[in-house]
């Protein structure tokens, strides 16, 4: 890993490392290999957050599936603003399918619920939800996460897709304010 780094204002120092990173995306894969492989599950992929996760995830999934994307915001800065805008809607036919909604990282939950409330409407069979990163003393809802990558603790992290104002998505590790 490297050692600190600047992103527009702020010092981030190194977090967890890539290897770390993929290690647990193997877990998660092989996980949801053991338990959807005869579901035919379509993976819903948030944007932009979780392109990094879901190719790495997606790569180690070994059955045929289908995969679609939905954009969704509710972060400004470092901190998330509680309001969540659908900017990307779903296209597809959804009825009496199962969902594995791939996330980055599930903060509060905002998010997962506004993706609930929209997915249920499309009367859909079942819905997972799978996350490279889970802040669980964050986490206020009561949707269950079935699929995690990495519990951490309430830090704000960018890299591996994450970022801060648009920067710092492209690293390979995670990284946390010095």
């Amino acid at each position: 890993m490297h050692t600190i780094i600047s992103v527009k204002d702020k010092q981030f120092k190194p977090f967890i490392s890539e290897a770390s990173i993929l290690k647990a995306v193997q877990n998660v894969a092989n996980k949801i290999n053991a338990e959807m492989s005869a579901k035919n599950p379509v993976f819903l992929v948030v944007l932009n957050g979780s392109f990094m996760f879901a190719s790495d995830l997606l790569k180690n999934i070994a059955f045929p599936c289908q995969i679609s994307f939905i954009k969704v915001a509710s972060y400004h800065g470092t901190s998330s603003s509680g309001a969540v805008t659908e900017l990307i809607g779903l296209t597809e036919d959804l009825t009496n399918k199962n969902i594995v909604i791939i996330e980055d990282i599930v903060d509060t939950g905002v998010t997962l619920e506004k993706l609930y409330n929209v997915l249920m409407k499309k009367n859909v069979a079942e819905i997972k939800v799978a996350t490279a990163l889970l802040k669980p003393k964050s986490y206020n809802k009561k949707y269950p996460i079935d699929f995690v990558g990495i519990e951490i603790e309430n830090e704000f992290v960018i890299g591996y897709g994450l970022d801060y104002d648009g920067y710092g998505r492209n690293l390979k590790e995670l990284y946390i304010i010095v």
